[in-house]
């Protein structure tokens, strides 16, 4: 994967509505991350806590948006904030971006030399991914025009990307997933963690929705 690849999986993986916030540095974030994560790393010798994952993050998706109005699904909570509808949008364009992103790391030769270099937990993974303390800015392709009046057309959507991943998951070998390295701006990676990174996104903005949906002037139906 090229730098300019990698740099976008970096934006599209921590990606959030667009902020006033001070920009966040890679570098720094990645290093305060490895600080916090010097816990051995235990792997997992099989896929189905990931996919058990994934199970979870699309049932907590489809309970939070199921049943919404087109009123519901584009209101915005201010001019500079996302509606569930970009959410959704920006979601599905993510799941298929990473994957192919994790794909092609996964198509290289595995490096199990560099296991050790690793210094992520998986938990650790998914509560830095989730943690919407830091928002960053979603790389233009992926930015969304909220397309989506409709929840259960954004939800069938959603599933057509999400089945090729876990289809590949099911066939993958998770010792095999574990022994492919790659270097990210947010920090050393193996491909089970690349694949878990799908997931990990789809429940930060998941999180969003809930915030949307919080919002004192949320229509009611």
């Amino acid at each position: 994967m090229n730098m300019i690849a990698m740099a976008g999986l970096s934006a599209v993986v921590l990606s959030s509505t667009p902020t006033d916030h001070k920009a966040v540095n890679y570098t720094e974030y990645s290093s305060s991350i490895t600080t916090e994560s010097q816990a051995v790393l235990t792997e997992q010798v099989n896929t189905d806590s990931l996919l058990q994952y994934f199970d979870q993050t699309t049932t907590e998706l489809e309970k939070q948006v199921k049943g919404l109005s087109e009123a519901q699904l584009q209101f915005k909570p201010a001019a500079d904030k996302w509606s569930i509808s970009q959410c959704l949008e920006h979601i599905i364009l993510s799941e298929r971006m990473i994957f192919d992103m994790a794909k092609a790391a996964l198509a290289k030769a595995p490096q199990p030399d560099r296991k050790a270099e690793v210094k992520m937990t998986d938990e650790n993974l998914k509560t830095t991914l989730t943690d919407r303390s830091h928002k960053f800015q979603a790389p233009k392709e992926l930015q969304p025009s909220g397309i989506y009046k409709n929840a259960e057309t954004a939800l069938t959507d959603f599933r057509a990307a999400r089945q090729p991943v876990l289809d590949y998951i099911k066939k993958a070998d998770a010792e095999d997933l574990r022994n492919h390295i790659n270097d990210y701006p947010t920090g050393v990676v193996d491909g089970y963690q690349g694949l878990m990174f799908i997931a990990a996104h789809c429940a930060r903005h998941t999180k969003q929705i809930e915030e949307v949906k919080s919002n004192p002037n949320f229509p009611k139906q």
